[in-house]
């Protein structure tokens, strides 16, 4: 039997909120871009990057977005919740190094179709690098059984 590690629809209220941090490393560049096949070289090679604004090597946005997966999956919610939509919108670069600080907030629940909205965001010390909105489905606790 699995440990539930989140919480179930009832237990959600507006306002709610956790976070992570990770500190982007060359490897999770390298990583991402074998998983995911973007090898777009303003990721992965300096000399092409260094002629680009960003003049360095930067992550893939979808990489820093994926952090927002990392809480939804495993704190806010949690386990057993399921994406349905997310927006987002890169506003700064991240680069190898950066210490990447994401946060989801609950914005609204919806019991009657066990869906929450999350207002998500990452920051690099004080500067918004990602925000956006997702919608995720929750398990519910189901009938309480005396």
């Amino acid at each position: 039997m699995s440990i539930q590690t989140g919480y179930f629809i009832e237990e959600l209220d507006v306002g709610m909120e956790a976070t992570h941090e990770r500190q982007v490393s060359d490897d999770d560049i390298v990583a991402f871009s074998q998983v995911s096949g973007d090898t777009n070289p303003v990721h992965l090679d300096d000399m092409y990057a260094a002629g680009t604004p960003f003049k360095t090597r930067i992550a893939h946005g979808m990489l820093t977005a994926s952090f927002i997966s990392t809480i939804i999956g495993t704190r806010l919610p949690g386990h057993g919740s399921i994406y349905m939509s997310q927006s987002l919108r890169f506003r700064a670069p991240v680069r190898i190094g950066d210490k990447v600080r994401t946060a989801v907030q609950v914005t609204a629940v919806d019991e009657r179709r066990n869906r929450v909205m999350l207002a998500c965001s990452c920051r690099v010390e004080e500067q918004v690098v990602l925000d956006g909105d997702a919608m995720v489905m929750v398990p519910s606790r189901g009938p309480e059984v005396p």
